[in-house]
C-alpha cells in the first residue's frame, strides 16, 4: 500500500523529461493546422490596400461565381459586430472605413486554399482614399482625422472605459508621486534624453490557424490562441452566442511570446461556418501575419532626471507615447496600454516621480502584446539613460546603479515600497559573476570593445487559476485548460504534484482538455503560469492528501477522488535580474559583435532547471534580436519586410557565450517559493547592448535596433 509520502525535493533538482517532447520530436503532436474534418472548407480574406479608406462599394459576383466557392461575406454581413482583448474596437469585417493596409473587407470559404485566394482576389471593392495618420505624434497634432469618431458604442470589458482627452487616444495614465519639483530644484544636475523603439513582431514559427463549425447548438472551435477560455469569452461578447454553447480547443501551441493572446480569424470563420454548414478553416501565410495582427508597440519615451553631486536620484519625470496602431483589441489590459507602460525607471529609488503614458490609434497595423509587454520600450530607455548620466558625471555604470538600486521596503517608480529582490544583493552578485572590475580594466585597454550594463525587473504573475485532480484506482490525472506553448507547463504541474505527494513523475498523468470539460483558467500569459496555474496544482495535490487522511485512504486504493486545486496571486512581488555583456565595435563599418554576456536572475525555487535555462537563454536571444536587428519596417502604413528573409531573426551563429547565475534564497509567491522566468531576461538586452557600444566607440544610438548604419552615423557625426 503506498501512502502519501513526505514532499520529494529530489524530483525538482533532477533534469525534467518533457511530457510533450515525444510527440513534438516525432511529429505526432498535433497543432491547430494539422487539424481537418470531413467536408472542411478553407477561408481566404479580402484586405485593404490602403491606410485609411472610405469602403465606397464591394462586389462579390465574380468571386462568387467560381467553381468551388462555398461562401462570399462582406461587412454588410458580419456588421455591427466587432472583437477584442478589453475594447471591442475591430471590426470582423469592416463595413465603412478602413484603418490599416490588412484590414479585412471581405471573407470567402472554398474547397481549396488556391479556389478560396483566387475568389478573393476576384472581390472587386471600391475605396476612396482618406488622410492616414502613420506616426503617434500626428495622432495628437491639431486637426487630426478622428479615426474611431463612433468610439462611444464600443463594448468595454468590466466597467466603464477610462475618460479621455482625445478620441485618437486608446488609453492613458498618469502616476505621480512624492514632491518632484522640489526633487528637481534641488537637483546638482537634471538630464532629459529622448529614446524611440519601432514595432517589431513576436515571429513564433508555428503560423496562426483556427478550425470552426457547428456541431447542432454548439459552436467548435480549434486555435492557436494560448487563452482558450478568454476566446470563449470574447466570441460571446461578439457574436451574441451563450459562452456555454461555444467549445475552444487548443492544443499544442508552436511558440506565443506574447502574441497568441488575440486571434481574429475565429470571428470571420463562425459567419463562413455558418453560412455553409460546414467547417471552415484559416492558416495564415507569414506576410498576412506580420502586415494583419498585434505586433509590438512602437513607443517614443521622453526621460527626465534630477540627480545629486554622488549621482543618486532625487526625482524623475517621463512621457511614453505607444504607437497602437488602428485597433486596440489586442490589449487586456483595463488601461488599454502595454501592461507595463509605465515602469520607466523601475528598479531603482525614487522618492519622487512623474510617469506619463499613453497609447494613440494611428493607421498602422494594431499592436497589441509581446514578450513582456512595454518592458523592452521603458528599459532600453531607463537603461541607456541611467549610463548617460553616469558617464556624464563621470562614474562607473554600475557603481551608479549600485547607488540608486531598490531595496526592500524602498519607494520605487510605483510609488509603493518594493517587494522583492533585494538590488544590492543582485548586483554585487552580478559584479562577482562577470567579473566586472577585470573585464572593465580589460575592455578600457582594449580599442574598439566595451562592456554593457543593464537592470532589469519583472514582476511575478498574478491571477487566479483552478484545476482538477482525479485519483482513481491508483492513477493520478491532472486536468487542465492550460495549454503548453513551449514552456514546459504541464511538466511543470507533474512535477509540483508528483513532489508534493511523494510519487514517481509516471504515477502522474497531466491531461488538457477543451473548455466544456475544465474549470475556467485565465490562459499562458502574464508571467502566471509558474506562480498561479502551478499553485492551483499544488493545492490540489494538498487537498487530496487531506481527503486522503478523511477517509483513511491510500494512493493505491481502488476508490475514486476528485478535487479542485485553486489559486490566487494578487500580490505586487517583482523579481530582479542584471546583464553585464561585452561588445566589439569596428569603428570603420559600425559593425557590432557581441561577445560574452553574463546573467544574474531571481528565480527563487526551480522546479524545472531544464526549462528554466532555456527560458532564460531563449528570452536573451529573443532580446538580442530586438537589440541589433529586428524591426517592422514601415512605409506608408505598408510593412516592407513581411518575411523572414527579410525580417531577421538572431540564429546560433550570433549568439554569444552566456553565464547565467540564479538566485535562489529568496522563495517567491509560487509553489514552494517559485517565481517567474519566461519574461524575465528579455527586456533589459537592448540597452545592455547599447551600452557596450558606446563604451567601446563613443557611439551612442538612441533608437532599437542597435544596427551597424547607426552607429557608423554616430560615429561619422562625432569625428
Amino acid at each position: 500500500m503506498t501512502t502519501v509520502a513526505a514532499r520529494s525535493s529530489s524530483i525538482l533538482t533532477e533534469p525534467e523529461y518533457r511530457i510533450e517532447g515525444r510527440d513534438k520530436v516525432t511529429g505526432a503532436a498535433r497543432y491547430a493546422a494539422d487539424v481537418a474534418m470531413p467536408g472542411m472548407l478553407h477561408a481566404a480574406f479580402v484586405t485593404s490596400p490602403f491606410p485609411h479608406a472610405r469602403i465606397v462599394s464591394v462586389d462579390a459576383s465574380a468571386a462568387r461565381a467560381v467553381s468551388g466557392v462555398r461562401a462570399v461575406i462582406t461587412g454588410a454581413d458580419t456588421r455591427p459586430a466587432r472583437f477584442g482583448r478589453r475594447l471591442q474596437d475591430w471590426p470582423v469585417l469592416c463595413w465603412e472605413r478602413v484603418l490599416f493596409i490588412g484590414d479585412r473587407v471581405a471573407a470567402v470559404a472554398a474547397d481549396t486554399p488556391a479556389i478560396a485566394d483566387e475568389a478573393a482576389r476576384l472581390v472587386v471593392v471600391e475605396y476612396e482614399e482618406l488622410p492616414a495618420i502613420l506616426d503617434s505624434a500626428a495622432a495628437l497634432a491639431e486637426g487630426a482625422p478622428i479615426l474611431h469618431p463612433d468610439s462611444a458604442t464600443y463594448a468595454y470589458a468590466g466597467g466603464a472605459r477610462p475618460e479621455r482627452s482625445h478620441q485618437n487616444i486608446q488609453g492613458h495614465g498618469v502616476r505621480e508621486h512624492g514632491d518632484v519639483e522640489a526633487g528637481f530644484r534641488a537637483a546638482h544636475r537634471v538630464y532629459e534624453h529622448t529614446f524611440v523603439v519601432p514595432r517589431v513582431h513576436q515571429a513564433y514559427l508555428e503560423p496562426r490557424a483556427s478550425l470552426v463549425w457547428l456541431d447542432g447548438e454548439r459552436v467548435r472551435v480549434v486555435t492557436t490562441n494560448k487563452a482558450p477560455f478568454a476566446l470563449r469569452e470574447h466570441m460571446s461578447a461578439s457574436l451574441g452566442i451563450p459562452e456555454a454553447r461555444i467549445v475552444v480547443d487548443a492544443g499544442h501551441i508552436g511558440g506565443d511570446f506574447g502574441g497568441k493572446g488575440l486571434t481574429p480569424d475565429e470571428f470571420a470563420l463562425y459567419h463562413l461556418a455558418r453560412a455553409t454548414g460546414r467547417p471552415v478553416r484559416s492558416v495564415m501565410r507569414f506576410a498576412d501575419d506580420v502586415q494583419g495582427t498585434n505586433t509590438r508597440h512602437a513607443a517614443t519615451i521622453t526621460l527626465r532626471t534630477a540627480v545629486d553631486r554622488d549621482g543618486r536620484i532625487l526625482a524623475h519625470t517621463s512621457r511614453v507615447v505607444f504607437d497602437g496602431g488602428a485597433y486596440a483589441a489586442g490589449k487586456p489590459v483595463a488601461t488599454l496600454m502595454p501592461g507595463d507602460a509605465m515602469l520607466t525607471l523601475a528598479g531603482y529609488r525614487l522618492p519622487a516621480a512623474r510617469v506619463e503614458a499613453t497609447t494613440v490609434y494611428t493607421n498602422q497595423v494594431p499592436a497589441g502584446h509581446s514578450r513582456a509587454p512595454g518592458q523592452p520600450q521603458n528599459s532600453f530607455a531607463a537603461e541607456s539613460h541611467m549610463d548617460l548620466i553616469a558617464r556624464d558625471l563621470g562614474i562607473d555604470p554600475l557603481d551608479l546603479r549600485e547607488r540608486n538600486v531598490v531595496r526592500s521596503g524602498d519607494i520605487d517608480i510605483t510609488g509603493s515600497a518594493w517587494h522583492g529582490t533585494d538590488g544590492h544583493v543582485l548586483l554585487a552578485r552580478l559584479r562577482a559573476a562577470s567579473r566586472y572590475d577585470v573585464r572593465r580594466k580589460q575592455t578600457d585597454e582594449t580599442d574598439g570593445t566595451g562592456l554593457g550594463v543593464a537592470l532589469g525587473v519583472r514582476h511575478v504573475g498574478r491571477g487566479r487559476a483552478s484545476t482538477v485532480l482525479r485519483l482513481e484506482n491508483g492513477t493520478l490525472e491532472l486536468h487542465t485548460g492550460v495549454s503548453d506553448q513551449g514552456g514546459g507547463a504541464h511538466t511543470l504541474f507533474q512535477r509540483i504534484v508528483a513532489s508534493e505527494l511523494g510519487v514517481p513523475l509516471d504515477r502522474v498523468r497531466v491531461v488538457r482538455e477543451a473548455t466544456d470539460a475544465v474549470p475556467s483558467d485565465p490562459g499562458v500569459g502574464g508571467s502566471r503560469v509558474t506562480p498561479v496555474q502551478g499553485s492551483a496544482a499544488l493545492d490540489a495535490a494538498r487537498k487530496l492528501k487531506a481527503r486522503l487522511t478523511e477517509v483513511g485512504g491510500s494512493l493505491d486504493g481502488d476508490h475514486r477522488l476528485e478535487v479542485t486545486g485553486e489559486a490566487s496571486q494578487e500580490g505586487h512581488e517583482s523579481s530582479m535580474y542584471g546583464y553585464v555583456l561585452e561588445a566589439a565595435v569596428d569603428v570603420e563599418t559600425g559593425v557590432v559583435k557581441v561577445g560574452r554576456a553574463t546573467l544574474v536572475a531571481d528565480v527563487g525555487t526551480v522546479i524545472n532547471p531544464v526549462a528554466l535555462r532555456g527560458q532564460l537563454e531563449g528570452g536573451f536571444v529573443f532580446g538580442l534580436g530586438q537589440a541589433l536587428m529586428e524591426e517592422l519596417l514601415m512605409e506608408d502604413g505598408r510593412v516592407t519586410n513581411p518575411n523572414l528573409g527579410d525580417y531577421k531573426l538572431p540564429t546560433i551563429a550570433d549568439a554569444p557565450p552566456l553565464d547565467i547565475e540564479l538566485i535562489t534564497e529568496h522563495p517567491g509567491p509560487g509553489p514552494f517559493g517559485a517565481k517567474s522566468v519566461g519574461e524575465l531576461a528579455n527586456p533589459a538586452v537592448g540597452p545592455a547592448v547599447a551600452n557596450a557600444v558606446e563604451d567601446a566607440s563613443g557611439a551612442r544610438v538612441m533608437t532599437m535596433p542597435v544596427t551597424a548604419e547607426k552607429v557608423w552615423a554616430a560615429l561619422s557625426a562625432r569625428r
